[in-house]
């Protein structure tokens, strides 16, 4: 299932870059959407495959810190595209005439841009602010991979401030992107809906 995931998210990535006729910001943002996927997968699966080969579940500190940085880059990365993604789709669907002058290469690139930096900050910050804690020796995370908040939960100094920042986190960065998914796909089922031909409903579906 790994490899199909890889290979499969490969082959999109290559059908978008070799076909002129996919190179749409639609397609784009699909192309960076399968990369992080790929990147998303190779976090965790990897490791937990070798701990079944090996039948040993032990990974090192530096090792889950690393592994819990990538996790959470992926997971913000995989919430902004889809929001540029939900945009894209409102404007071709709510706003066709101004469509191509809004979504050009350069905001298209902008989006992912912003996209990477807010993800790789924000990231940083949540996996730095693990290294002010102290642990047990011998922890055990009921989990197949380093998620934060198993960590963070196992420490045995306060963790206060780093469920304010995880908290802070979710409501600045993941909140938004959620609302503006459902609102950019609630406007673009009310126009559809209000569409009167079949034909017209189908081909906006379809879009």
């Amino acid at each position: 299932m790994y490899l199909i995931t890889v290979f499969g998210s490969l082959l999109l990535i290559l059908a978008v870059s070799s076909d002129s006729h996919l190179h749409t910001p639609m397609y784009f943002f699909l192309a960076n959407l399968s990369f992080v996927d790929i990147c998303f997968t190779s976090t965790t699966v990897p490791k937990m495959l070798w701990n079944i080969q090996t039948q040993s579940k032990v990974i090192t500190f530096e090792g889950c810190l690393t592994q819990m940085y990538f996790f959470l880059l992926c997971a913000e990365l995989d919430d902004f595209l889809l929001s540029a993604m939900a945009y894209d789709r409102f404007l071709a669907i709510c706003h066709p005439l101004h469509y191509t002058v809004i979504m050009n290469c350069q905001l298209c690139g902008l989006l992912v841009l912003v996209s990477w930096i807010i993800g790789v900050l924000n990231s940083l910050l949540q996996s730095l602010m693990v290294l002010r804690l102290t642990f047990c020796t011998g922890m055990e995370i009921p989990h197949f991979f380093c998620e934060i908040n198993q960590v963070v939960g196992h420490a045995c100094s306060d963790s206060f401030l780093n469920d304010m920042v995880m908290y802070f986190g979710i409501v600045v960065l993941a909140c938004p992107n959620v609302a503006g998914i459902l609102y950019s796909y609630s406007k673009i089922v009310s126009s559809i809906c209000g569409i009167s031909s079949a034909e017209g409903k189908y081909k906006a579906f379809s879009t």
